[in-house]
């Protein structure tokens, strides 16, 4: 999430307040680990669940069941806090909710081009969808409502998860119940690119899947890169990002901790502030330092703020939106005094968050409803975030009658002829013939055309 030397020559003048340390954006393919996961990839697909089992044994100390039975998922909410299955509950309820309003919104239709032609879409959902549940050092609870859930608001028929096996369960319980919860056909207890090979190859009692979505670490994120082409993908996501754009009403204490709030998710995860205001940027900086103090994850954190952190001083709001719009964020909060004029003007973020009491951490933890697997790297500039239509097929079809002919035939026969692809011609030709050229049936056909009949 850095400014070129050819876009600050663009947008100046700007103030760095603070620039990041590190010179470019964070290194999202190491070759080492594209080599590991090339390597690995061909062997599941040659050895098949032989080795799925041995990456298994080798990388996660896990032999045992690879499948979570049906019983043992059900019961996975017994083994958590009451408070946290309740919040779980909640934030699978309102990710299920708005993905089936996303759903609604997404309509069949059919509209006539010409007397006798018809065009049309219906959108159909992907048969089969393997989804990744992330569950290392800080296991994200809500991963399987934005993944297993969204796909099954969609449509999908049939989705399977995987996530690395730990503890007596066989996986994290709590993301077991959000697998249960978002109604996942199947749950296995299999972990990194051996899961995302296994899924991808059909190694789970299941046909290969269609389609492979959910976060993960570098080594998940190069395999779902590697077999991208043999099967549909989500993204791929980077170090998670967060921006705040804001003005001198902003808190600088709200503006530092949601600013942590990102920066906690790894070393290398950017931070960024746009702000019209100096002195709001130098509070925050003052009050990150101040809160890093004292943060549990300041082992994290404080390493990525320092070294990719940083504050942007612009002249005023039309600078601030050219500014976010080039860093492309994946999560970008709106603290001003007037949100909606950034909402109207922004156009590349994965999802924005408006007002100072809207903050990422709702999204990110289901309960606010949106989705939380958004593009990052700058590549909101072409991506949006996973939902509901990265599941369906926007499939088109066309109606033609005999009397529709007319306006289609005479058109395709004469550009199939100067391009010189007579067959394509002669599909047109054969129909025109039927018809039979002196027919008033293309009386209506403009003169330069009916000149070739």
């Amino acid at each position: 999430m850095q400014i070129t030397h050819d876009e600050q020559k663009t947008l100046a003048p700007f103030q760095w307040l603070k620039k990041p340390e590190v010179d470019g954006p964070p290194a999202q393919r190491d070759p080492k680990v594209v080599e590991r996961v090339s390597q690995m990839l061909k062997e599941i697909e040659s050895k098949g669940l032989d080795a799925v089992r041995a990456y298994g044994q080798e990388l996660d100390g896990w032999s045992g069941d690879l499948e979570i039975g049906a019983t043992e998922l059900k019961k996975s909410g017994d083994a958590l806090p009451a408070d946290v299955r309740t919040a779980l509950e909640m934030g699978y309820e309102r990710t299920n909710r708005f993905a089936s309003a996303q759903r609604e919104h997404l309509t069949d239709f059919e509209i006539e081009l010409a007397p006798g032609v018809a065009g049309g879409q219906r959108y159909v959902p992907v048969s089969r969808v393997g989804a990744y549940l992330p569950a290392g050092r800080f296991p994200l609870l809500a991963s399987a409502f934005m993944t297993v859930g969204v796909a099954k608001a969609a449509g999908v028929p049939t989705v399977v998860a995987c996530t690395p096996p730990s503890g007596e369960h066989g996986a994290h319980p709590a993301v077991l119940y959000g697998a249960y919860l978002s109604k996942a056909d199947r749950v296995f207890a299999v972990g990194g690119v051996q899961a995302l090979g296994a899924m991808a190859f059909g190694l789970l009692g299941e046909a290969p899947v269609d389609m492979l979505v959910g976060a993960g670490n570098a080594f998940v994120t190069e395999a779902k890169r590697q077999l991208f082409g043999q099967v549909g993908i989500d993204l791929l996501a980077g170090p998670s990002e967060v921006a705040v754009l804001a003005d001198d009403t902003a808190d600088p204490a709200w503006v530092a901790a949601d600013l942590l709030g990102q920066a906690e998710h790894g070393p290398n995860s950017p931070a960024a502030l746009i702000t019209t205001s100096e002195k709001l940027g130098r509070a925050v900086v003052a009050e990150m330092d101040r809160q890093l103090e004292t943060l549990a994850t300041r082992d994290i954190a404080g390493p990525a703020w320092r070294d990719f952190g940083s504050v942007i001083v612009v002249r005023d709001r039309d600078q601030a939106v050219a500014v976010s719009d080039i860093l492309g964020p994946e999560h970008l909060e709106i603290q001003t005094e007037d949100d909606d004029f950034y909402l109207q003007n922004l156009t590349n973020y994965g999802s924005v968050f408006l007002g100072p009491w809207s903050t990422v951490a709702y999204s990110d933890k289901g309960i606010a409803g949106t989705n939380h697997v958004l593009p990052t790297g700058k590549t909101s500039r072409y991506n949006a975030g996973l939902s509901v239509s990265r599941f369906l097929k926007p499939l088109t079809y066309q109606r033609a009658v005999k009397e529709g002919t007319a306006s289609l035939a005479p058109a395709v026969e004469r550009i199939s002829a100067f391009e010189g692809l007579a067959a394509h011609g002669a599909t047109a030709t054969i129909r025109i013939d039927r018809i039979g050229r002196t027919s008033g049936a293309f009386d209506a056909v403009p003169e330069a055309l009916r000149e070739q009949l």
